[in-house]
């Protein structure tokens, strides 16, 4: 489970099983966490973040968007 960013006490990181996925990212802070599509900037699921958190993670995602594309090839290989 590599941590590939963190920000203001969220953690941005990969789950190693996560390779026959397509590429994503999941924040998590305290019992919170989402999944982003890295591709699309989608939400695929959330667990106890506000309407705002998602916005705000969202954009954090999207500015570090070929960084974690960039992690995600590195990591699983493809």
């Amino acid at each position: 489970m590599p941590t590939v960013f963190e920000w203001k006490g969220w953690k941005f990181l990969f789950y190693s099983l996560d390779a026959v996925e397509p590429p994503h990212i999941h924040v998590r802070k305290d019992r919170k966490e989402t999944k982003i599509w890295l591709n699309s900037l989608e939400i695929a699921r959330n667990k106890r973040c506000t309407a705002q958190e998602l916005n705000v993670l969202i954009k954090v995602v999207e500015e570090h968007q070929g960084e974690f594309l960039e992690r995600w090839h590195e990591h699983f290989g493809n």
